[in-house]
């Protein structure tokens, strides 16, 4: 194969054949890649299904990202939101848009990508679509297994509770930061890989719900955004201890980045996103798995303070993190 083959140099199920070998398989698909539609084992009865997408130019910037990097990144954002559900992640479909002059290495790279960020995870590709575009869009459907347990929803947090996080916060927004000012991108490759190669603790999502999580979800779009999802789907307050107790490790991690770039580190941990971690709230009796530090309390709502996150009682200023259409918090690349 030449570095510059084209997609427009194969057919279709040519561009499949070189694809297919390279994503993991399972042992829940029982009809795998070649017909209409795969077949998949569903034990427990039911299945949790979520689906994401990423833009070119919208969520990733080709000066910046591999193909390898798209199909990692790709991949852990959809297993994040199964683990968020207290399931285990089985079977992804992935469906690409392809300029006709794309290069046939970067495809399969981006088929590397996605096999070995879901190969700890026993979930396998099992079909998808193609069609050719103006840019690239990978679009990726992921299903999982409750194992016979209770889904873990947002709507379950209650006064008394616990607020508990795995994983990073703050190192994806940092690393996307200094992306930005290319000037300091190679003093820090430990948060650029952060952003481009996010490793979330998908695990930990069925060890949560065996702890007797009461909400949970993926830290997509950042901790106040996301945790006034819970608040409002559980009618409670997340209460959050100060940035310097309860996230001290995180600030520390970011704080030689902060004071070179200007940014306060707090701003990266509380609004930054797409580090993928956990956010759940547990009994306050309950024995949590070793990889959640507690960070806050869950308190009741009042007729003067609604459902929301406060830190140390107190509303935070300033945007909340990202969102897609009003374009709050930090500009995705």
């Amino acid at each position: 194969m030449s570095d510059s083959e084209r997609v427009c140099d194969l057919a279709e199920e040519q561009l499949l054949a070189r694809i297919f070998p390279l994503l993991p398989a399972t042992a829940a698909t029982l009809v795998g890649p070649g017909d209409d539609a795969a077949v998949i084992s569903a034990p427990d009865g039911r299945f949790v299904v979520s689906t994401d997408v990423l833009v070119q130019d919208r969520h990733f910037i080709r000066d910046w990202s591999t193909g390898y990097d798209v199909g990692w990144r790709a991949a852990v954002q959809n297993l994040a939101d199964i683990a968020a559900m207290g399931a285990r992640p089985t079977s992804l479909v992935v469906s690409l848009v392809l300029p006709r002059t794309e290069e046939v290495q970067w495809v399969l790279d981006l088929a590397r990508g996605l096999a070995e960020a879901c190969a700890p995870y026993g979930a396998g590709v099992v079909g998808g679509d193609l069609s050719s575009g103006d840019a690239i869009v990978v679009a990726v459907t992921v299903h999982g297994d409750l194992d016979g347990g209770d889904p873990v929803l947002r709507s379950g947090a209650r006064p008394g509770d616990v607020v508990a996080h795995a994983g990073v916060l703050g190192r994806s927004a940092a690393g996307l930061d200094l992306l930005t000012d290319a000037e300091e991108t190679a003093a820090y490759p430990d948060l650029v890989a952060a952003y481009l190669r996010p490793d979330p603790p998908i695990g930990s999502g069925t060890r949560a719900r065996l702890a007797g999580a009461t909400a949970m979800l993926d830290v997509s779009d950042g901790l106040l955004r996301d945790g006034g999802r819970i608040a409002r789907a559980s009618g409670v307050v997340l209460d959050l201890d100060a940035p310097s107790r309860a996230l001290e490790f995180d600030l520390a991690a970011l704080a030689q980045a902060g004071r070179v770039l200007d940014v306060d580190p707090s701003r990266w941990v509380l609004t930054g996103g797409e580090d993928h971690g956990l956010l759940a709230t547990f009994p306050p009796d309950a024995e949590l798995p070793s990889e959640f530090r507690l960070i806050g309390r869950v308190v009741a709502a009042t007729a003067d303070r609604s459902p929301s996150v406060t830190v140390q009682g107190t509303a935070p200023e300033g945007d909340e993190g990202w969102d897609h259409f009003a374009g709050h918090g930090h500009p995705r690349d």
